[in-house]
């Protein structure tokens, strides 16, 4: 299951403790009524007593829900955030406009894009 982009190796074995089946099982193994309840439970987990903290989508910024996204729903949701902050002009938003690091790592060194890589930044600047 971790293969479906959203689903997470903690989701998936929630979602196989909360349908009761073997975690061992394969796909091919299950039969089709298992491999619907799966879906259904990847689609709306809070109906199969999933905990919300499991979820990938918690407390939405637009209407305080909380519940969990796959595919390119996920994507688009990603995206629609990272254009938010642009749009707030908060700091990741900056950082995220200017093609810089996010998250606070160093960029000293890492993350360089261009010509001016290392040490050789010295013999391209004589050669000019």
């Amino acid at each position: 299951m971790t293969r479906i982009k959203g689903v997470g190796y903690n989701f998936a074995n929630a979602v196989v403790r909360a349908l009761n089946l073997k975690q061992e099982a394969r796909i091919g193994e299950l039969s089709e009524g298992d491999v619907n309840r799966i879906e259904n439970a990847i689609n709306d987990p809070a109906k199969y007593g999933i905990p919300s903290w499991v979820f990938n989508r918690r407390k939405d910024v637009w209407t305080g829900r909380s519940y969990h996204l796959t595919g390119s729903d996920l994507d688009l949701k990603v995206k629609e955030d990272i254009d938010l902050m642009k749009e707030l002009k908060s700091w990741k938003g900056i950082r995220h406009a200017l093609g810089l690091k996010v998250r606070g790592q160093r960029t000293r060194t890492t993350g360089r894009k261009g010509r001016a890589v290392g040490v050789r930044k010295k013999a391209i600047a004589a050669t000019r």
